[in-house]
């Protein structure tokens, strides 16, 4: 039985990551998809397979072998602070009222 309890991770959709480790550790990319219910992120670019596409003229889909994202585990992964361009982990605090995501280096704001 899988557990419908909502889950956060410490990446969003849009943030720049960094890959840490896998084949393509070190590369960069926008978060495209966070998926919290399983912990994973698409990131644009990266984790590239080849998936078969079987022909379709009724809806005008081309077959053949299409590159597609897959997920990433989001532990896999690390933001990049806009402000020092350094990965780095989150910390969250309270600015005015509010719960915001806070680069460790710098302290600078991770949420815009």
């Amino acid at each position: 039985m899988k557990n419908d309890t909502k889950k956060s991770l410490h990446v969003k959709t849009g943030d720049r990551v960094v890959v840490t480790v896998g084949k393509d550790k070190g590369k960069q990319g926008n978060v495209k998809k966070a998926i919290p219910s399983e912990a994973k992120v698409i990131v644009e670019g990266l984790n590239m397979k080849t998936k078969a596409q079987k022909a379709n003229p009724m809806l005008g889909i081309q077959g053949g072998l299409n590159k597609i994202e897959a997920p990433i585990e989001s532990s896999n992964v690390m933001i990049v602070c806009p402000a020092c361009e350094k990965a780095t982990r989150v910390a969250h605090k309270v600015i005015d009222g509010k719960k915001v995501r806070v680069c460790k280096k710098c302290g600078e704001k991770l949420d815009v």
